[in-house]
Parts: C-alpha cells; structure tokens; sequence
C-alpha cells in the first residue's frame, strides 16, 4: 500500500517553474491577442471595452462572427484571482468565432480589491450584459480561477439571474481550481483572504450543480497534479449529484498550452465546448 501527502502546497499549485520555458507566459499571449483584436476590428466585427458595472475593470470585449451568431460563448481568465486582464486571451475567441458563435471576454476586479465571491457576482453580471446583446444558446469557458469561476456559475446558489442561467447549455471548465480550500494554505490567501465560509460557499465541488447544464472538465495531462485531481474531482462529485458531467485529460498539454485548441474551431476542444 502506498500513500500520498502533499507537503509542499506552493509546488502543488504553481504552473510556470515546472514547464520548461514556463517563464515565457503570459507575455507570449500579448501579440497573438493583440493582433486578433486588430484584425476583427478592421472587419468591424469587435467592440471593445462594453462596461457591465460601475466598477474600472468592469469591462468585456466582444468578437463577432460574419452573420447572425449562433449563440454566446464567454470566456473567463484566470491568474488566481489576483492577475491579468481580458487583453491577454482575445485569440482564443478564434476557434469559436470560425464556429459562428459571438465570444465575450470581461475582465473582473482582482483581489485584494475583491474576494473570489465578488468576482463571481461580477462575472454574472458581465454574462447577463453579453446576453442581452446575443441572442441563442450561452456557453461558459474559463481557465485555472475563470474554471472556478465559470462553474460557480451552474450551481444551485449561482449569482447568476434566471433568464441567462436558463440559456446555458454547456459550462467547460479547463484546469479549473474547483476546491478552494487548499489554496489557503498558499502564501497569495494573504491577498486572496479565502476563509473556511467563503471556500465552502465559492467552491464548486463544495456546492450542487443546476442539473440540466453540462459540463466537461479539461485538463492538461502533463500539468501539476493537483490540477488534475481538481478535474477529476468536480466531474465525480457532480455525476453522482445528478448533472450530466465529462473529463478529459488532454495528453501532452501543459497549463498554458491546453489553451491552444480554443483557436481551432475543429480542434476537439472547441467542438466539445460547442457542442449541443
């Protein structure tokens, strides 16, 4: 019989130091993106910086597809909670746009001038804007925090309102931290200030999932352990709740590059998040 004990909590969750050339993101996403957003707005088809709050960082761009949309797709960032902004991920609407759907990408108040239960209440309020502009289905995606984020937004406790909540069809969490209690023995909780009632009442695998939306959990295979078992985690916890829940564990891919199939509408993880 062998055990397991993580020791080292720091290690368990950080990304960059064990990838080789890790060092290079998120800067290597700056020009990718930026060189999206110019060229969609010289087709006229983004709109930038549409404010869904008072807040500064209230803020979403959305990317058009020639025609009508299909439906609305928003992706959410991640960074912990406490880093970047929606600049960083404008091409990974890519694969979704070639798709037909509309992809909406908010920025959110970072901690410590928020908590993860704000941000959430912020992400709600950027979906419920984007909705308003898009008609047809709704589908979530978000990485690593956004992954949390986005899956908040399907439980029975969501802050999201019933018009919009009823129009999502599938959630897609990648490399989503669905259980925030082992991030508050990581020295960031400093900033975070994650405490035992806001992890039992912010973490998806700690609450009930909306059971008539979907959701796939994705995670990179050769990413940290503890992610991989954060995947694993809320995809069984949740089958056994009654919603209709996938994993998959991308072989090969890291924390950062799982992300790369999101630009390619037939890569099998835009088909998944976009399937009906």
């Amino acid at each position: 019989m062998s055990y397991f004990k993580v020791t080292d909590w720091e290690s368990a969750y950080t990304n960059g130091a064990y990838i080789v050339n890790g060092d290079q993101w998120p800067a290597a996403w700056v020009e990718p993106a930026r060189t999206y957003r110019d060229n969609l707005a010289a087709a006229g088809n983004a709109r930038f910086d549409i404010a869904y709050g008072p807040a500064e960082r209230n803020r979403f761009d959305l990317f058009l597809p020639e025609g009508q949309p299909r439906g609305l797709v928003v992706f959410v960032h991640g960074g912990y909670w406490l880093e970047l902004d929606k600049s960083y991920w404008s091409h990974l609407a890519a694969g979704s746009i070639a798709a037909g759907y509309a992809v909406a990408i908010p920025s959110y108040t970072l901690c410590p001038n928020n908590r993860i239960s704000g941000i959430g209440r912020e992400i709600a309020a950027a979906i419920t804007t984007a909705s308003e502009m898009v008609g047809g289905p709704i589908v979530l995606t978000g990485h690593s925090a956004g992954g949390q984020l986005v899956a908040r937004m399907m439980t029975k406790t969501s802050p999201l309102g019933d018009a919009a909540l009823k129009r999502i069809q599938h959630v897609l969490a990648i490399s989503g931290v669905h259980d925030l209690r082992p991030i508050m023995r990581r020295a960031m909780n400093e900033n975070l200030r994650i405490d035992a009632a806001e992890a039992m009442a912010e973490s998806p695998a700690l609450l009930e999932p909306v059971e008539n939306i979907r959701l796939t959990c994705w995670v990179g295979g050769a990413e940290r352990a503890e992610f991989i078992r954060q995947n694993a985690l809320l995809a069984n916890i949740w089958t056994g709740l009654g919603a209709p829940t996938g994993a998959v564990v991308e072989p090969d891919q890291n924390h950062f590059t799982v992300l790369d199939g999101l630009t390619d509408a037939m890569h099998p993880l835009t088909r998944t998040l976009l399937s009906e």
